[in-house]
């Protein structure tokens, strides 16, 4: 079994209801609309909590900037790695190098969104990971869209250019899940949601976040209520047969 988790950053879950292709992969999946992402709001701190299964509190990222933890804790690809499996990544915002120490990733794409333009960048990363994974299977991949957030920033939370860039997004997730083999499964979901052109409070419209897994692994969850952020890492890490760490906070939803 292969994990593929994809994120959408600044993805609402109300964003998707007009969104065919979006609900075509729901009506096939185990999903939750009301999961929860942590405090500050912002994509940093909860990509790191993400990926650490801690508050921010404990890891200390606060802002976009990166700053070294003062008592470091091992993520999900240092769990993982440290297991002999593989991880790949793909992504389109700088700052999340941080995300994995040096040694983790078996594999590492970047393409600047802000660069190259995010409406260029996800197909060409879509692209890239679906023959990437294709020739090289991998155990663990982090596929980042960062589209959604930048037109959020730009033109305004559910406005019509971000629900256009959430329906690109979605359109390559649907290539993305034909193009690969039967073995993997897919978690989609977001770092936070947004509101007018900002996010980073405790408002609903920033911290509720979809969840959503597909796969026959999806059978095996227990329960998506109450679902975080934080359980993520926990529900790779048994998808893969590999003990969380012992200092994350999170659950497992398997």
């Amino acid at each position: 079994m292969r994990t593929l988790l994809i994120l959408v950053d600044g993805m609402r879950p109300d964003a998707l209801t007009n969104i065919p292709t979006a609900q075509k992969i729901i009506a096939r999946a185990k999903s939750t609309m009301s999961a929860r992402t942590v405090m500050p709001s912002v994509t940093l701190p909860c990509h790191v909590s993400l990926f650490h299964s801690v508050d921010p509190a404990r890891h200390g990222i606060m802002t976009n900037t990166y700053v070294p933890q003062v008592r470091p804790i091992n993520g999900l690809c240092e769990v993982l790695s440290r297991a002999n499996k593989s991880c790949a990544f793909f992504y389109n915002w700088h700052e999340l190098r941080d995300l994995v120490r040096p040694g983790s990733l078996t594999y590492s794409c970047y393409m600047s969104g802000g660069r190259l333009g995010y409406d260029k960048v996800v197909p060409r990363i879509t692209d890239h990971a679906i023959e990437f994974l294709n020739e090289n299977p991998t155990d663990f991949t982090f596929l980042y869209y960062g589209y959604p957030d930048a037109a959020g920033h730009n033109f305004g939370w559910m406005g019509e250019k971000y629900l256009e860039s959430v329906k690109i997004c979605w359109d390559n997730i649907e290539k993305a899940i034909n193009a690969l083999p039967d073995d993997y499964t897919v978690i989609i979901t977001a770092d936070h949601g947004g509101h007018d052109r900002t996010h980073g409070s405790d408002m609903d419209e920033d911290m509720i976040i979809p969840l959503i897994l597909l796969g026959s692994a999806a059978d095996k969850l227990v329960s998506l209520e109450n679902a975080n952020i934080k359980d993520i890492a926990p529900t790779i890490t048994a998808l893969l047969g590999v003990q969380p760490d012992r200092e994350w906070e999170g659950k497992s939803l398997i």
